[in-house]
């Protein structure tokens, strides 16, 4: 069954034969004087489908300077943003313009906002910590990690102290 809301322009002009066929009015008939169109239900299905965009892309595309890798983006665009652009001097949130607000997250923020993790924190005394640098080399991060998983297997394999006999508890009754 085939519904849609009564106001759509586009469900007015739509409508089932008595053999079970779809019939679509045309807007404005084509210059051979055609003005509607029967489909089988499968195949108007098969053209709608054909009409929806994929997933997680963008139907609008910019080129020239509005294009997203263009290095005079940010001379054009509210929020500066594009492949020129230098950090610019961080601000708290409620001082910043709206386009700068919208400007992409660092990766610091991102970990605030999505896991609460606030690694300007330290954990143990809550002081400031100062970042000193950005491991980014996929084979320095593997050794590292290497390092760190041979270490929690040593850790493991280690033996616990030695047992000691129970407390003698007379020692500890008061008279």
């Amino acid at each position: 069954m085939i519904s849609a809301c009564v106001t759509d322009p586009f469900a007015k002009r739509l409508s089932l034969t008595s053999t079970g066929k779809v019939r679509y009015e045309l807007k404005t008939p084509y210059r051979n004087g055609t003005t509607h169109v029967i489909f089988e239900p499968v195949d108007f299905i098969a053209r709608l489908a054909a009409l929806v965009p994929k997933p997680r892309v963008n139907l609008t595309r910019f080129h020239g300077v509005f294009a997203p890798n263009s290095k005079h983006r940010i001379h054009v665009t509210p929020a500066k943003r594009g492949k020129g652009r230098k950090e610019l001097e961080q601000k708290p949130w409620d001082e910043k313009t709206p386009s700068e607000r919208y400007a992409a997250m660092t990766w610091m923020q991102r970990l605030k906002r999505v896991f609460d993790i606030d690694i300007k924190i330290c954990e143990k005394c809550k002081g400031p910590v100062k970042i000193m640098a950005c491991v980014e080399d996929p084979i320095a991060i593997e050794k590292i990690l290497r390092h760190l998983r041979e270490k929690v297997v040593s850790n493991n394999t280690a033996q616990p102290p030695p047992g000691r006999a129970p407390p003698q508890i007379e020692l500890f009754e008061r008279s």
